[in-house]
């Protein structure tokens, strides 16, 4: 079961509206695709970020991949992790990285002839999700409607994004609630924009006077200190989550240690794939505290349907529609407000859509 080939491709994807966060814009989202191929399967990853991973993605294919054999995932794993010492195992290294891997355990399920979640052990049959975007430039009209819009469809946890003009969070939260109802579930994602008190008053208030329960990057990922105390002043009912800019699962394990979270946020296309993002979950599961799937709804999926402490998975409003346009087989969220996974396809499910993705390809890529 050699690997006798393997790509990897950047494509840049404009959004549909102009979208920001807390603390950046943005107009476009680039997908970094990998196949690797053995025997008759094609094994499919993918990732987020900045082109030019897809780089150091196809170096990492031709240094420790092609050649070996297919089901060797572990021993791939580690060789690529060794060969970023002189480059840097964060950032563009970990995204490409995590793609790869991510290809590589969905070759191997291809050629088991197993659903990947089926591979892992599955202990449920399908993935809770919860509704992610209301950006920050979204009108309060576009707001309203993007998170009914998720309740309407039985997906009854919705997320919005705060932070860039603080002076206006609260009206903006208060139509998010109006909105959806008393029923719903209304979380808030700083990604860190906020100082630590500013993030205390705010938490405090969403709580009170809106019943927000899931209050994400308050303050910056790097501030654990900070973390930790939104995590022991926030009020009752109020969860304190994150973990996406979680590189590897060493770094995710000390937030875990300075008890800075009530709930682990980890992202496999950012983790480590498969590999990184299971091994996040068994510290998790150690500790224990709840694990959230950050974005790429495809292949946390199949991971949320194997991993013991997962709590739910970031329905992405971008990755949603990026991975149903370029990926034959996505699975969108039913009524049950769940992703389930097509138990009759192996693998991740997935077919890339090479002629639709075409046009945005990086045309300076291979």
């Amino acid at each position: 079961m050699m690997i006798r080939q393997g790509t990897a491709r950047a494509y840049t994807i404009p959004t549909d509206a102009p979208e920001a966060d807390g603390t950046i814009a943005w107009n476009s989202t680039t997908i970094i695709v990998v196949e690797l191929h053995a025997e008759d399967a094609i094994g499919l990853g993918y990732t987020y970020g900045h082109k030019s991973a897809a780089t150091i993605a196809r170096e990492l294919i031709e240094k420790h991949c092609l050649g070996n054999d297919s089901f060797n995932t572990n021993a791939m794993f580690e060789a690529m992790r060794s060969s970023q010492r002189n480059y840097g195992s964060e950032g563009n290294g970990a995204t490409a990285l995590s793609a790869v891997d991510i290809a590589l355990w969905d070759l191997k399920a291809k050629l088991l002839d197993q659903p990947l979640a089926t591979l892992l052990g599955p202990i449920r049959q399908s993935a809770p999700v919860y509704g992610s975007g209301g950006f920050t430039t979204y009108t309060d009209s576009r707001l309203a409607r993007q998170l009914l819009g998720w309740v309407e469809e039985g997906i009854y946890q919705v997320k919005m994004k705060v932070g860039t003009d603080p002076n206006i969070d609260p009206r903006r939260i208060e139509v998010a609630r109006k909105a959806i109802g008393g029923k719903a579930k209304l979380f808030i994602d700083a990604n860190g924009a906020y100082s630590r008190k500013q993030a205390l008053y705010f938490a405090d208030l969403a709580r009170a006077e809106y019943d927000v329960i899931w209050f994400e990057e308050p303050v910056s990922s790097d501030d654990l200190e900070g973390l930790r105390l939104l995590r022991d002043r926030s009020p009752a009912g109020m969860e304190i989550a994150a973990g996406e800019y979680g590189w590897n699962a060493r770094y995710l394990k000390k937030m875990m240690e300075a008890g800075a979270v009530d709930v682990i946020q980890a992202d496999a296309t950012r983790c480590g794939g498969v590999t990184g993002f299971m091994e996040v979950a068994a510290i998790a599961d150690a500790h224990p505290l709840p694990l959230s799937a950050h974005c790429g709804p495809t292949i946390h999926m199949h991971l949320a349907c194997a991993a013991r402490p997962l709590r739910h998975v970031e329905y992405f409003h971008d990755h949603v529609r990026i991975e149903s346009m370029l990926f034959d087989g996505f699975q969108f969220a039913q009524k049950d407000g769940c992703m389930h996974p097509d138990w009759d396809r192996p693998g991740i499910g997935i077919d890339f859509k090479r002629k639709d993705a075409e046009k945005y390809a990086d045309k300076d890529g291979q």
